[in-house]
């Protein structure tokens, strides 16, 4: 009789041990989940953020990329999931989603659109791009998005990249050429103009916009020392070199990007 009383009480026992061991298992994965890390393969979180940009849910997909870089920082794909966050970055400012470092702004009956530029220190360009204006008509009463976070631009000269910042986020990465003989003047600038397709101003001649010998490409940010700017390239194969005159040059696509985001006034840091 003891010994049948010996061996329930040890099938009971046994019974008690899984039970509670399922238990804080199952505890351990909820309080994960609730904290939005839940267990999961790199594979799978791939899988996620696909799906999750496919649908439009950027904001939810650009979380899911980071979460792979912080849970999977040795991985061989660390840079393409940067990359993935610096594309929907720039999807995210053109798009009307209601982001950090920008705000819902309800259009007034003496609004203009530049008027509305100028208070925020953003573009009409960025305005229109990220409300879907095809035109500069607005209507009393709508509600846009309008960015309100100062950009500032850096530009690494050892590494010919140009980098978007807002506050201390890199929106994104772009490879630029710079001066040749390592020209690019060192230092700390401002954007003072903007130009659509530049006029080319060389020693003794005027290379008109139109013609393939303008070295200027679709746009110009000109900084406030003369002569120097960001501007784009009729030699796209250049880009990632030393090779300009001094000024920081561009693949023309993306300049015309970073030209409808900055606004005049724009700092820009050049380092070694």
């Amino acid at each position: 009789m003891n010994k049948r009383l010996l061996i329930i009480s040890a099938i009971a026992a046994a019974i008690l041990i899984a039970l509670t061991v399922l238990s804080i298992k199952s505890f351990s994965n909820k309080a994960v989940q609730n904290k939005g890390m839940s267990p999961s393969s790199a594979s799978s979180l791939v899988v996620l953020a696909k799906g999750l940009e496919a649908k439009g849910g950027l904001l939810d997909a650009k979380e899911t990329y980071q979460r792979l870089i912080n849970e999977f920082s040795n991985s061989a794909e660390v840079m393409n999931w940067q990359k993935k966050i610096k594309e929907i970055n720039i999807k995210l400012l053109f798009s009307s989603t209601i982001t950090p470092g920008s705000a819902q702004y309800e259009i007034k009956p003496a609004d203009t659109l530049t008027k509305i530029a100028k208070e925020f220190k953003t573009t009409t360009d960025l305005i229109m791009k990220s409300n879907n204006l095809t035109d500069a008509r607005i209507m009393p009463g709508r509600k846009i998005k309008v960015w309100n976070m100062p950009f500032s631009i850096l530009v690494d000269k050892s590494q010919n990249t140009l980098m978007l910042k807002a506050g201390e986020e890199i929106i994104k990465t772009y490879i630029v050429s710079t001066g040749k003989n390592n020209s690019s003047p060192l230092g700390n600038f401002k954007i003072i103009n903007k130009l659509l397709n530049p006029t080319w101003f060389k020693a003794g001649a005027v290379v008109p916009a139109s013609s393939p010998e303008n070295i200027l490409g679709t746009r110009w940010l000109g900084f406030d020392l003369a002569g120097y700017g960001i501007h784009g390239t009729t030699d796209p194969q250049s880009l990632g070199k030393q090779v300009t005159q001094g000024c920081v040059r561009m693949a023309n696509l993306e300049v015309e990007e970073l030209y409808t985001i900055i606004s005049v006034g724009t700092e820009v840091t050049i380092v070694d």
